[in-house]
């Protein structure tokens, strides 16, 4: 995290002058492998993950109180951890929008806070904190440790900074910068990697280019060179001529070239570009290597840059005609900064950061630009083979480049296909390249015949534009080539121009073009840089009802990504959506007014649908009044709006409000009549909004009410659409956490289907397939027919899996299925317990909490469980290990499986010799009943064993479990009462039992119907009552 940053990490400057990271690939996957490191430190390094930083962490973040559960005191919008440094401070501290984090445990916890914006986060902290490693560590401890051989041991590194630190901490700060600098390695190696994915010249490129070259060399007018050569003529097998130390830099080999009107040119050829050296006159001068000039594409853009007699001698020669293999890459990069916010460019660096390459990035596409791309006239007859097989046209250095290709849009066909993707607010699209035919000369005869009707289309009168945009429809439009053509020569201007006036045809016409070419994701885009969404949000108010189904129609398409979306809700969009649903769509007769105004509803659901994919739009929707009229709409007999309408009402779903209005405005029972439907897309929507919506118990029941189980169970044949399986196996997870509901799919043997699809599946299928599975196996009948479907090898061998969501319900469906005894064994054979127990080192708290509850029934039905545990190396020590962490549900988790392990005497020794007792006296005075159910029957099996009685005594775990029988949980009060008989055969422990007012509880708890419960209260009472007798002897 420090050289990485600094050389590697792409880094540009706001407008506040503060530096960013850039949205590169490169970036994004620096920050996933950090993200990766952060996340795993704690489970693999738990010493090093609680050093205190020298100084802490600051940066703003996304997150607010309501994010934060246990562990952490929350005071309105601050929180604070319980965990403290030594001086009292917290080690995370949130004051909104500052966070505060002071080690690594912590910030690991924060990301898990985090979830889906763990990136977000990490992104946001090292932009604040340019230079980590110092924080972390102290500057002056950095570089003592620096000035010594990283690759020394630690117990010596730590010898020699002793002499200049006096710290208590040094092993650990050396382990850690230890384990940040081999990060730091990691990250540089990755980066060298993906950079030498992406090259832009080769060793093939760069000789071809240099025999062009020397045909200048010549004699005579036409001499443009005096020489090119090369300082050294030995060639490695893989056509470099550069020495090996350099070839690992990119480096290719070296010329010195000399222009007829300046001196001799010293250049480095690379993988990267091509630019001037410090003067390599032959090989092995290393001082000659530094690079001294920008980087340029190729030979001829640099000497074009140093020689103009050259650049103006090549115009007239038009270059072009040296035709270059076809073989040649070169990658189109511009000649870059010297040096950027103050550091040196490198030379492996590949993002452009000329004045010309950000002019672009701002300019392009603005509201009445008329600019249109074209090759250099120089380079028109050079084609460049990309290596994807497209042509590459340079342009001049002020324009962009264009790669394009003649294709169909992909959702030219149909229509529909561009909103059957359901997913969260995602990410900005990529930039798609361009693709062109390999010459002007191949582009198709429409290109060119649009491009004299846009012209017509500008300088026309009304009638003349009403007859060019009739003559635009004729074309294909859903063709790629024709929807560039209308944006190369400005006709996106003219028709957003047309929607401002208030001609109503030239406005359907206008708008019927941008609903066909705004499929492409450029044209899409280059219409919110010129603001015309603007325009077609104002048209929703119009009184002409095909100008607003229009309208809806094409906001539908170009709202497909974030700043659109935005876009929409911020000039009201989203209220004016909601009012176009508003009509009467189940009537079997309509009138033709009728006809049109569910028309413009369909078109109207169809863009809240692409807008619904923003949390702040589904807050709008529902807010506009949106939900009753979309389920009205869905009593539509029309699959044309069922679709939008369900697809929009299960995108809402993953908000809580539209789950409860759903459900309590009677949507569930349209959803389930859905299921039957012919359309597999309207099924897959309908089983999702369904998937979504059953985590609520009265929804469960609803489906089984209405009968949608069998419905659901039936979409499992269609294993071939996976979207449509995914949603199915969602639907039936959710509704078999009901027992009634488990019962009911048994009649359709969906238990057996399910096991069937335990294999071969994506994740997203796995997961709730596997979730259904697990929710099965709690009834105990059904594990058999797990075990004999063969689910159970299925089941283990899916534990070795990386998914966070597959592995908690795998662990659930492992453990539950582990109740039985004869799938016990074949559990044990697979090695299943070994992988379960491997799954609590998952920096996940879910994954852990989720294993550890597997472990309970895997311990308890095993054959010699004793001996199977302690065969797992390091095993009984994790456990303990987990004691400390903060989630209520690890820590309750890891109490039952330490009450399950201490029933066998030596694991219940190794325990109490890695410190379980003080750890499980210190969870004590927990309020979660939960948690204070398990830990008590923990301490009563960790009693069984030497002077643990005494020592909880001593380490004060006796009086807070007396508060325990204020909780209304009965299973608390019995296993607390277990707990106080075990701690009562102790005569200091009986005092404090007594003294803590347990006997009239423990006499209530007497009551009971339970023996054991009832037998354990009266051995607690029992104890104190000898004591006190015993007491009274000795003072007579």
């Amino acid at each position: 995290m420090g050289v990485s940053l600094t050389r590697a990490a792409q880094w540009t400057t706001a407008s506040s002058g503060t530096a960013k990271l850039e949205f590169t690939p490169m970036n994004e996957s620096l920050l996933k492998e950090i993200l990766r490191f952060v996340e795993q430190f704690s489970s693999r390094h738990l010493q090093e993950a609680e050093h205190v930083f020298e100084e802490p962490l600051r940066w703003s973040t996304t997150l607010v109180a309501s994010d934060f559960k246990t562990g952490y005191d929350i005071s309105e919008s601050d929180v604070q951890s319980h965990e403290k440094d030594n001086e009292g401070r917290p080690l995370l501290q949130l004051s909104p929008p500052v966070v505060t984090v002071r080690n690594f445990s912590q910030i690991s916890k924060l990301l898990h806070v985090a979830d889906d914006k763990k990136l977000e986060e990490v992104r946001a902290c090292l932009e604040e904190n340019r230079d980590p490693m110092v924080k972390i560590l102290d500057h002056s401890f950095a570089q003592i440790l620096e000035r010594e051989d990283a690759h020394s041991d630690v117990l010596s590194l730590v010898e020699k900074v002793k002499e200049d630190d006096q710290g208590m901490d040094i092993e650990v700060k050396v382990k850690l910068f230890l384990l940040l600098q081999n990060l730091d390695n990691q990250l540089l190696s990755q980066c060298l990697k993906e950079i030498s994915e992406q090259v832009s010249l080769d060793p093939t490129a760069v000789k071809n280019e240099v025999e062009l070259l020397r045909r200048f060399c010549n004699e005579g007018e036409k001499r443009v060179l005096k020489s090119v050569r090369y300082t050294s003529e030995y060639e490695f097998s893989n056509g470099c001529l550069a020495p090996p130390w350099r070839q690992v830099l990119g480096e290719i080999c070296y010329l010195v070239i000399e222009p007829c009107d300046t001196e001799s040119l010293y250049i480095t050829c690379s993988t990267n570009g091509v630019f001037l050296n410090g003067r390599i006159k032959q090989e092995g001068e290393e001082s000659g290597y530094e690079r001294t000039s920008d980087i340029y594409k190729d030979l001829v853009t640099l000497l074009k840059s140093r020689s103009p007699y050259f650049a103006e001698n090549v115009r007239k020669q038009d270059l072009a005609a040296q035709e270059l293999p076809s073989t040649q890459k070169i990658q189109h990069v511009e000649s870059v900064d010297a040096e950027e916010q103050g550091q040196p460019q490198r030379s492996y660096e590949q993002k452009e950061k000329n004045v010309h390459e950000k002019a672009r990035q701002h300019t392009a596409y603005k509201a009445g630009g008329k600019k249109k791309y074209e090759p250099c006239p120089s380079w028109r007859n050079l084609p460049l083979i990309s290596p994807c097989g497209y042509v590459i046209i340079p342009v001049c250095v002020c324009q962009q480049p264009h790669i394009i290709k003649t294709c169909e849009t992909p959702a030219g066909d149909m229509p529909g296909d561009a909103f059957s993707e359901s997913s969260s607010e995602s990410e900005e699209e990529e930039e798609q390249p361009e693709r062109r035919p390999e010459s002007n000369t191949d582009l198709p005869s429409e290109y060119w015949q649009i491009q004299k009707l846009v012209k017509y289309l500008k300088g026309g009168d009304q009638t003349a534009t009403m007859l060019t945009l009739c003559a635009m429809m004729d074309f294909n439009l859903m063709q790629e080539t024709c929807q560039l053509a209308i944006r190369d020569v400005g006709g996106l201007e003219v028709l957003i121009n047309l929607l401002d006036t208030d001609e109503v045809k030239s406005k359907i016409g206008s708008l019927k073009i941008l609903r066909k070419i705004s499929h492409n994701v450029q044209i899409r885009r280059a219409i919110v840089d010129m603001e015309g969404l603007q325009s077609i949000v104002k048209i929703l108010d119009s009184p002409v009802k095909d100008l607003k189904a229009l309208a809806a129609e094409t906001i539908a398409y170009v709202a497909r990504f974030r700043r659109a979306r935005r876009t929409v809700r911020q000039y009201g969009g989203i209220k004016k959506l909601v009012k176009l649903l508003d009509c009467v769509p189940d009537l079997d007769d309509l009138t033709a007014n009728q006809e049109n105004d569910v028309e413009v509803a369909r078109c109207g659901a169809l863009a809240l649908w692409s807008c619904s994919k923003s949390t702040k739009n589904k807050v709008a929707i529902r807010k506009a009044e949106g939900i009753p009229l979309l389920g009205l709409l869905l009593k539509s007999p029309h699959e044309n709006m069922l679709i939008p309408v369900v697809g929009t009402l299960q995108e809402c779903a993953s908000e809580e409000s539209y789950r409860t209005a759903i459900q309590s405005l009677g949507m569930i029972k349209d959803l389930v009549q859905n299921l039957s439907s012919d359309n597999d897309e309207l099924q897959m929507h309908c089983a999702s909004a369904i998937f979504k919506c059953a985590e609520n118990k009265q929804t469960r029941d609803l489906v089984r009410r209405y009968e949608g189980l069998q419905p659901l169970v039936s979409l499992l044949s269609k294993a071939d659409n996976k979207q449509l399986l995914a949603a199915a196996t969602g639907a039936i997870w959710k509704c078999s956490i009901s027992v009634e509901n488990v019962a009911k799919f048994q009649e359709y043997k969906a238990l057996e289907t399910l096991v069937r699809l335990l294999t071969d599946q994506p994740e997203e299928v796995l997961v709730n397939v596997v979730g259904a599975v697990g929710e099965f196996a709690q009834i105990p009948a059904n594990r058999a027919i797990i075990r004999k479907c063969g689910g159970i090898k299925s089941l283990v061998n899916l534990l070795t899996g990386t998914n966070q969501a597959l592995l908690v319900n795998v662990t659930k469906a492992v453990g539950a299925c582990a109740a039985d005894m004869d799938n016990m064994a074949i559990i044990d054979q697979l090695d299943g317990v070994r992988l379960v127990w491997s799954l609590l080192k998952n920096p996940s708290a879910d994954v852990q909490s989720s294993a550890a509850w597997a472990l309970c029934p895997c311990i308890e039905n095993a054959k010699d469980a004793g001996e199977m545990v302690r065969s797992l190396v390091g095993g009984l020590e994790l456990i303990v290990n987990l004691l400390k962490s903060t989630n209520i549900e690890v820590l309750a988790s890891i109490c039952a499986a330490i009450a399950k392990i201490a029933k066998d005497k030596e694991n219940l020794a190794v325990l109490t010799d890695h410190g379980v007792v003080p750890l499980l006296a210190k969870l004590t005075d927990t309020t979660d009943d939960k948690l204070r159910r398990h830990l008590a029957e923990a301490i009563d099996h960790c009693c069984m064993w030497g002077s643990n009685r005494a020592s909880f005594g001593d380490a004060g775990a006796v009086a807070p479990l007396v508060c325990y029988f204020e909780s209304e949980d009965t299973a608390v009060h019995q296993s607390t009462a277990m707990a106080l008989y075990q701690l009562s055969k102790d005569p200091d422990n009986c005092v404090s039992i007594l003294r803590s007012g347990a006997v009239e509880p423990l006499i209530h708890i007497m009551g009971y119907d339970d023996e054991m419960l009832k037998a354990a209260a009266a051995g607690c009472v029992r104890s104190i009552r000898l004591l006190d007798e015993a007491n009274k002897e000795n003072q007579l």
